[in-house]
């Protein structure tokens, strides 16, 4: 099988360092590329760049991936700023605003990831909850917590059974964005994960982040729609 190539999106950070240099850099945790390798893709880093060149990007992808990152600024869904919200980062909200306009366009397999599916939701018309206790209890540490999945859900086909995942975020999906329905939960009624039965592609959004975790069925899911291969046996290690 010919590996599919599967693009994830990246911050773009002032005065990052490495060896002598402190520069301005691309970056995404090393997380990211390695679970997409693992689930048997290949990771191609898309940092920010001009909304007008997202379509033609996403034509050389087999598919998407929208990583975590900052919270996206609140005018994108017609709301004020609390003041537990973190600073904008407005380029990457353009940028990834405008791949998963492609990706859907286009029917490119498309996954979100924390703060990719948020903006999913936000592009698709629905808003957040600004801050939000009890799911990134220690600061700059993953905590854990479990999810269980919508009957009937893609991503219950995915991961059938109640499970726990790695988690960091202060902000969550409140209204859910045109035609997004909630697939799993967790137990005090954060929407987990959403997906769009109507799409034309592959679609799921999860508010966790797999790329911390050992769990590779929803990557390798990605990567089956990227290849158009049957979905992989959930029960597979």
């Amino acid at each position: 099988m010919v590996r599919p190539l599967i693009g994830v999106s990246t911050y773009l950070e002032a005065g990052a360092r490495w060896g002598v240099w402190e520069l301005e850099a691309a970056l995404l945790p090393v997380g990211y590329p390695r679970l997409v390798q693992r689930a048997g893709g290949i990771a191609a880093m898309l940092p920010p760049d001009a909304p007008e060149h997202a379509a033609a990007t996403v034509a050389r992808l087999d598919g998407l991936v929208i990583a975590g990152g900052p919270d996206v600024e609140p005018v994108r869904y017609g709301a004020e700023r609390h003041p537990r919200t973190g600073p904008p980062a407005r380029e990457r909200d353009a940028w990834e605003l405008a791949l998963i306009e492609a990706a859907l366009s286009s029917g490119t397999p498309l996954l979100g990831i924390c703060r990719g599916m948020q903006l999913l939701n936000v592009a698709l018309g629905g808003t957040l909850v600004q801050h939000l206790d009890g799911h990134a209890e220690v600061v700059g540490a993953f905590g854990s917590h479990p999810v269980k999945p919508v009957p009937g859900s893609l991503y219950a086909d995915i991961v059938p059974e109640e499970t726990p995942v790695p988690t960091y975020h202060h902000q969550c999906v409140d209204r859910l964005g045109t035609g997004l329905v909630a697939s799993a939960y967790a137990a005090d009624g954060t929407v987990e994960a959403v997906e769009l039965p109507s799409a034309q592609g592959w679609l799921l959004g999860v508010q966790w982040h797999p790329e911390m975790g050992e769990d590779v069925r929803v990557m390798r899911a990605l990567v089956a729609a990227a290849t158009g291969t049957p979905p992989p046996d959930p029960n597979a290690p």
